[in-house]
Formats: structure tokens, C-alpha cells, sequence
């Protein structure tokens, strides 16, 4: 008995270790992103590339979030509010999908953007009329392609079944994003 409760004790204890290093792994990371691929590389919650998809999921998400209501903000034209209100819409319902199916399969995500992400939103805050426009619509045009193309591939190739069905229902939104973007664009270039 006495040796069943020291490796029960040697259990919790190593449990304990693991949860409080996974608190100092965020810690030790100034990116969210960077800090939350560590936490799900130590934990391995699914398989990596599935976790990494999510993470880059979400990091993307929240930068569209973000860009969408500096749009809404800043933009000079009526077409680029609207747009800027409903990627924050669809990006926020979406990013909510995936809290909620990390929250299931024990993935962290990331709780703000990644360093590159936030740097490049506190450069674009700092455009203001048709050169904010431009930059953001350039932006959304170049981001839903590459967005398309991951989530693409996500629904074709992850393993993690339900991330794999998240990335295939969320890609025809990302779609029309993408189909719109290239509208004003090219709206933009006309004038």
C-alpha cells in the first residue's frame, strides 16, 4: 500500500511540475503565438501540425479582427467600414469555433496577435486616408489569399478530424473575403 501511494504522490507531483512549467513556458516567450506552439509542444494536445494550424488559425483571426475595426475606424470610404464590420464579425464568430474546439482538444491559442501582427497594426494605425485604405485593402487581398490556401490544405490534409471539418467549413468565408477584397481593389485601381 505504502508503495502504491508513493507513486501515486510521485504522479501528482510530477503532474504539478508539468502544469506550473507549461505557466513559465508562456512566461518565458514575449509573443503569444511563440508562447502558445511551446505550450502545445510540451503538452502535445493533438498532433503538431494540427496544433500549429490552430494557433496560426487564431493569430490570424484576431490580426483580421483587429484590421477590420481600424477599418471601420479609419476607412474613407463607406465600402471599406463595411467590409472592416463584417471580418470582424465573421472573424470573431469563427475565432470564437476554434476557442471552443481547443478548449475540447486541450490546444492553447494564443491570447493576443503575434509580435509581427501587432507591429504591423501599429503601423497601419498610424496611416490615415487613402493611404490607410490602399495599405488595408492590399493587406486583406495578400492575407485571404494566403488564409485560403492554409485553410485549404487544412481541410484536405490535418489529421485531427474536427479542426479538419473546422478549416473546411470556415474556408468558404474566407473565400468571399478573399473574392471581396479583390473587389475594392480593383475598384481602388480604377479610380
Amino acid at each position: 500500500m505504502k508503495k502504491l501511494t508513493f507513486i501515486a504522490a510521485t504522479m501528482l507531483a510530477a503532474w504539478m511540475f508539468q502544469a506550473c512549467n507549461g505557466g513559465n513556458t508562456a512566461a518565458k516567450h514575449e509573443d503569444a503565438v511563440d508562447s502558445a506552439q511551446a505550450v502545445n509542444k510540451e503538452t502535445a494536445p493533438v498532433d503538431k501540425e494540427s496544433s500549429d494550424f490552430a494557433v496560426k488559425a487564431a493569430d490570424g483571426g484576431m490580426l483580421e479582427v483587429q484590421a477590420g475595426k481600424l477599418a471601420q475606424e479609419k476607412g474613407t470610404t463607406q465600402r471599406i467600414k463595411d467590409f472592416g464590420a463584417l471580418l470582424v464579425a465573421d472573424h470573431s464568430k469563427a475565432g470564437d469555433e476554434l476557442k471552443s474546439l481547443a478548449t475540447t482538444k486541450n490546444i492553447t491559442l494564443p491570447d493576443s496577435v503575434g509580435s509581427d501582427y501587432s507591429e504591423h497594426l501599429r503601423d497601419m494605425s498610424k496611416l490615415s486616408g487613402k493611404e490607410f485604405d490602399k495599405h488595408f485593402i492590399d493587406m486583406m487581398v495578400n492575407d485571404h489569399d494566403k488564409d485560403v490556401d492554409m485553410f485549404d490544405k487544412a481541410s484536405q490534409n490535418l489529421t485531427d478530424p474536427d479542426l479538419k471539418t473546422w478549416a473546411g467549413n470556415t474556408l468558404p468565408t474566407l473565400k468571399a473575403h478573399q473574392d471581396t477584397a479583390k473587389a475594392i481593389q480593383a475598384a481602388m485601381k480604377k479610380k
